[in-house]
């Protein structure tokens, strides 16, 4: 049998395999970018306890690799009794890897967010939660989205290690239409371009809400 006609009969597994991982990559975007988001307003309380503890924690998860955290969860967390199934296991683990990241470019926009507009903010009778959600939030999305973009894709690249505490994602297809029909180059060849779609679907995403942003008058400050 052709080798691509091979890859085309185990199309349901590579199917399974790319639903799982938008699964992953999705469900860990939204949640990542809430978390960030609510981590960063957590820091306009001032408060030099939790912002100390934010700040330990977003430098560990930049120091460890994405890799050991997930073994942590799924092969570590049952010795003090907390057990997780692969997919729960994986899903927690990007979620807060990436939520750290995500934060941490939240942050980086807020720092050079011009004070100006939250002093007329204020003056106007704005409440911090107001001026939060209404007058820093867009503009700091609107100057972080080209990063954003890069951790998504980073994001979505990342639930390919999750092959290796048995979640059946894309990698895990390829690699088992691969070890049973030993045609590494093709099922490969199928996972990248699987890979690559998605990431070019995000980045004409980025654009467009770049032009959006842009036709609203939504500019960085």
């Amino acid at each position: 049998m052709n080798q691509w006609a091979i890859v085309w009969s185990a199309r349901e597994l590579f199917l399974q395999g790319f639903i799982s991982t938008l699964e992953l990559f999705v469900i860990t975007a939204v949640a990542g970018i809430i978390i960030g988001t609510t981590v960063l307003y957590l820091t306009e309380l001032q408060s030099k306890v939790l912002n100390n503890i934010i700040h330990y924690f977003v430098s560990l998860m930049r120091a460890v690799p994405f890799l050991i955290l997930a073994y942590l969860l799924y092969y570590g967390l049952p010795e003090i009794g907390i057990s997780m199934d692969a997919w729960t296991a994986g899903l927690v683990s990007l979620i807060i890897y990436h939520s750290a990241y995500f934060y941490e470019i939240l942050r980086s926009q807020r720092r050079i967010f011009s004070t100006g507009y939250i002093e007329a903010a204020t003056a106007q009778g704005f409440s911090r939660y107001k001026t939060f959600t209404r007058i820093i939030t867009p503009n700091i999305f609107s100057g972080a989205l080209p990063l954003m973009g890069n951790q998504l894709i980073i994001c979505l690249k990342d639930t390919a290690f999750l092959c290796i505490i048995t979640v059946q994602e894309i990698t895990a297809a390829a690699n088992s239409v691969q070890a049973t029909y030993f045609i590494p180059f093709n099922a490969f060849i199928v996972a990248i371009g699987l890979y690559w779609g998605v990431s070019v679907l995000l980045e004409l995403l980025i654009k467009r809400l770049n032009t959006y942003g842009a036709k609203r008058g939504i500019t960085h400050a």
